[in-house]
């Protein structure tokens, strides 16, 4: 059973894929070539799944940190004798204008282990299992590495040390001094290309310098954010970029499948796709922490994948990173799973849900690049109104709303607000979408909306806008309502519900919860990052700037050593919970560092 916990991985990214390094020099998660592939290694889902590990033999201490404005990440091993650096990356390939950033990327992992202090004797082992850990490969010895055989890919590592090869692994032990580097590569192709080569030491070096110069060059051609967060907001634009997926300009919500929401749970899914509902939200933080180039591909690509919508029918809520539509989920019975978290998954069968708040996530995000988009092309102006019309005919009808809760459908208060959000996006847009014609429609449906969450959504039970038309039971989802207009956060309503969010909804570690009613799925879940920075958001849209900055500054205290966060944070222990990284997390922290600079400022001019 893996123990490694969720906070001691850090992310690698070469905007196809990604891979997770625990403290201790073990990438545990690697998937090839894109996010969703099945995976090299998965030892963090089961021991036996397959990880490559380099670390000093002995005791030692551990340090970490990604290298200045990249996603390239140091370990740094301090021993009883000397210091070990141990430098990872995927090679994001060289490429000259950095908002191509992982066009060129070669499925190359790169490992360099440097002495920088006295001696150190290192420990390498390579144990690759494919096809999630179902296949033991064929390994044997090439000049200058190890080929692996098996699955659906093949894969070379290049390696300046020979290795001991037997059935399952390959190991090695190496005494290094002070100035001495090994130099390690490991090399995927699909089994229909050439079969990959063996780098040299000069190549892998190489290769990891174009990977800092290009990560380098993304961050200072689109990084301007300059508030009080500034580490925190620009590495988290960095982590939206790391999720990217640069062929198509995809986000995937977290880099890995099935990390629970408790541990040993099983509320544990498959995040390696994107979804339309963080379609505004990552449009808003991209535009904070990068730039309108990235926003732009990501809503290209949303509007395409959808574009086959037909009217009258649900609009599907999630992609594949290639724009697939059939997302079928299964479980994997041969893997254990985190800390005995069973099942595992890929696939997620939320691609079947009907949500419409999806149509507010699309006229959003269209809205917000509004200046950016060219407006031409005539399928994307009627794809645009049929969204609007279909939320002016739909928002009535009951779903599963934006948690995708796995019960009978309700008149979830989020959705019919972004259904709002659609109708009233659309309504602004009318002249670019060429929609005079709907304008009538789309007010009434605007005001109908509005009527009716106001009555419905209301409750005096709770004294706050709730989780569903007449219940009594909190969402943090209804924190939304004034971060997408619906009413201003200093409105009577809006306050009384910030207050019961704060106080009823808050864990004893001072985060929130989504919600705490019974949702129909077995077990439990922690405190809720996103919907932390949502109150905080909130709260500074509200004037309120002093309790924004401490939920905030609460919610920034359970960032890892290398600035990630998973999806919640257990409120007993402050363990992080979830697929990692997480996109809506660090969505979240961007845009309620944001909104807190915002309400500074005016907080200036005001005196």
């Amino acid at each position: 059973m893996t123990t490694t916990a969720i906070a001691d991985y850090a992310m690698l990214s070469d905007r196809h894929s990604a891979a997770l390094v625990a403290k201790d020099g073990t990438i545990e998660w690697l998937c090839m070539p894109r996010f969703d592939s099945p995976s090299i290694f998965a030892a963090m889902l089961d021991d036996d799944a397959g990880s490559w590990s380099i670390r000093p033999s002995g005791p030692y201490t551990v340090s970490r940190r990604y290298m200045d404005a990249t996603l390239v990440l140091q370990t740094m091993f301090e021993t009883g004798t000397g210091t070990l650096v141990l430098t990872d990356a995927l090679a994001t390939g060289a490429d000259a204008d950095p908002h191509r950033l992982g066009a060129s990327a070669p499925h190359l992992v790169l490992r360099s282990a440097t002495c920088v202090r006295g001696s150190v004797e290192v420990d390498l082992r390579y144990r690759p299992r494919p096809e999630y850990g179902l296949v033991t490969p064929l390994m044997s010895v090439l000049d200058g590495g190890i080929r692996s055989r098996g699955g659906c890919g093949q894969t070379i590592l290049s390696s300046p040390v020979d290795l001991v090869i037997t059935r399952e692994e390959a190991t090695a032990t190496v005494a290094l001094v002070a100035g001495e580097v090994l130099r390690f590569a490991l090399r995927w192709a699909a089994l229909d290309e050439p079969e990959p080569q063996v780098c040299g030491a000069e190549e892998i070096a190489a290769a990891l310098e174009a990977t800092l110069t290009s990560w380098r060059s993304w961050s200072k051609a689109h990084q301007r954010y300059e508030g009080p967060y500034l580490g925190l907001v620009r590495h988290s634009g960095r982590i939206l970029q790391g999720l990217s997926y640069q062929p198509t300009g995809a986000i995937v919500a977290a880099a890995t499948t099935s990390l629970p929401e408790e541990p040993g749970g099983k509320r544990n899914w498959d995040y390696r796709y994107a979804w339309i509902r963080d379609a505004s939200f990552t449009m808003d933080a991209l535009w904070v922490a990068a730039c309108p180039d990235e926003a732009s591909e990501f809503f290209s690509f949303m509007t395409t994948a959808a574009a086959a919508y037909e009217p009258g029918r649900a609009l599907q809520i999630m992609f594949g990173i290639g724009g697939e539509r059939d997302l079928t989920e299964r479980e994997l019975p041969h893997l254990r799973g985190w800390r005995n978290s069973w099942p595992v998954r890929t696939g997620n069968a939320a691609w079947r849900q009907p949500q419409i708040d999806v149509y507010g996530a699309l006229l959003g995000a269209a809205y917000r690049l509004a200046d950016q988009l060219s407006w031409g092309d005539s399928d994307e102006r009627g794809f645009l109104v049929a969204l609007a019309d279909a939320a002016a005919h739909q928002w009535s009808r009951p779903d599963h709303g934006i948690w995708e809760i796995r019960g009978a459908p309700r008149h979830y208060v989020y959705s019919k607000v972004m259904c709002w959000v659609a109708v009233d996006r659309a309504i602004a847009l009318a002249d670019r979408l060429d929609a005079a014609g709907h304008l009538p429609r789309w007010r009434r449906a605007r005001d109908d909306i509005r009527r009716a969450v106001l009555a419905d959504g209301w409750s005096e039970e709770a004294g706050a806008f709730t989780q569903a038309f007449h219940s009594p039971d909190l969402d943090a989802s209804v924190l939304m309502m004034p971060i997408v207009g619906f009413l201003p956060a200093d409105d009577p309503r809006m306050l009384a519900t910030i207050d019961a969010v704060a106080k009823r909804l808050t864990g004893e570690n001072g985060l929130v919860y989504r919600y705490r009613n019974e949702d129909g799925l077995e077990g439990g879940e922690g405190t809720f990052v996103l919907c932390t920075f949502w109150l905080a958001q909130a709260l500074a849209l509200a004037g309120r700037v002093a309790q924004a900055r401490e939920v905030f500054e609460t919610a920034i205290s359970y960032v890892n050593d290398v600035g990630l966060l998973a999806e919640e944070i257990e409120p007993g222990t402050g363990e992080q919970l979830g697929n990692f990284p997480q996109a809506f997390s660090h969505i979240g922290l961007i845009n309620a560092a944001w909104a807190i600079d915002g309400a500074l400022a005016e907080e200036q001019i005001l005196c």
